[in-house]
């Protein structure tokens, strides 16, 4: 073998024996974080119906047993009556329309580092000049090592 071949050869084998560990402490996530609106201040609870020009404090508790990263919080029309696979209940819907102004919130929330548990708690105002109905309202939580847990109920809204 010439110098430059048996270097090469020595070269990789140091990399591949420096580059495994056996770091067995290392905790691994292996769990989804949760999320629930099923508690006393907990909103909104399936089927709830919500005026517009109200204000309200949309709520859930999350939990992960390792850290919290962010969460976020989507309403959108279900005029159409799609379903999610997290949904829990069902309620009555109104017939099937054509959105002309439907409302469509999607914000994302990060969680300061380091909590396991946390309660989301926004405050939104129902904007007046929306199309009222059939509504989807979905809060998703996601852990620092990326699980990602949501929840989603039918909500109405009315004028």
């Amino acid at each position: 073998m010439s110098f430059s071949t048996k270097y090469i050869f020595i070269l990789f084998l140091s990399l591949v024996f420096t580059s495994c560990t056996t770091d067995d402490n290392t905790k691994k996530d292996e769990q989804k974080p949760t999320i629930s609106i099923n508690y006393d201040e907990g909103f909104p609870q399936g089927c709830s119906q919500l005026v517009r020009g109200e204000t309200y404090s949309f709520r859930a508790m999350v939990t992960d047993d390792v850290e919290l990263a962010s969460y976020s919080l989507d309403i959108h029309h279900n005029f159409d009556h799609h379903t999610h696979d997290d949904q829990e209940g069902s309620c009555s819907l109104d017939p099937k329309k054509t959105a002309t102004d439907p409302w469509i919130f999607i914000e994302n929330y990060s969680i300061e580092d380091g909590l396991t548990t946390y309660e989301i708690n926004l405050s939104l105002t129902i904007p007046n000049d929306i199309d009222t109905g059939d509504y989807h309202c979905s809060f998703s939580v996601i852990d620092e090592t990326g699980w990602q847990s949501r929840t989603s109920v039918d909500i109405k809204i009315i004028e």
